[in-house]
């Protein structure tokens, strides 16, 4: 399982910003996957989830009216839409994938497969 992400950059504070995260599997299964970042010495913090069957989206408190998710079209690559971004979303944003969601999703020591990273970050 091999996961990349995309469209990290410097933007300033309002901007939005569209990060994508490809997964490239074997099998045809269609994966669960989420957003994660962090911020060097803190621990990775849960932004974003799609289950594996589309049904359900989950956002976390801090980003629920700003950002959004999506799998518009090729099964296993996710879009994080990020709107009005603020200094505070800086960080290093990761994808990561399973095959059911995990039962405790926010929780990212319970996801196993990562891509890289991408940097995001937001000037004031």
């Amino acid at each position: 399982v091999t996961l990349v992400e995309s469209g990290g950059k410097s933007v300033q504070a309002g901007a939005s910003l569209t990060l994508s995260c490809t997964i490239s599997t074997h099998t045809a299964t269609v994966w669960a996957m989420g957003w994660f970042r962090q911020v060097a010495g803190k621990e990775r913090e849960f932004v974003a989830a799609i289950t594996d069957d589309d049904a359900n989206i989950y956002l976390a408190d801090s980003v629920k009216n700003r950002f959004s998710l999506s799998r518009p079209g090729a099964e296993n690559t996710v879009f994080l839409k990020m709107n009005d971004l603020k200094p505070e979303d800086t960080a290093v944003y990761f994808c990561s994938a399973a095959v059911t969601i995990p039962k405790y999703y926010s929780d990212h020591t319970v996801w196993f497969n990562w891509g890289q990273g991408t940097q995001v970050t937001v000037s004031s």
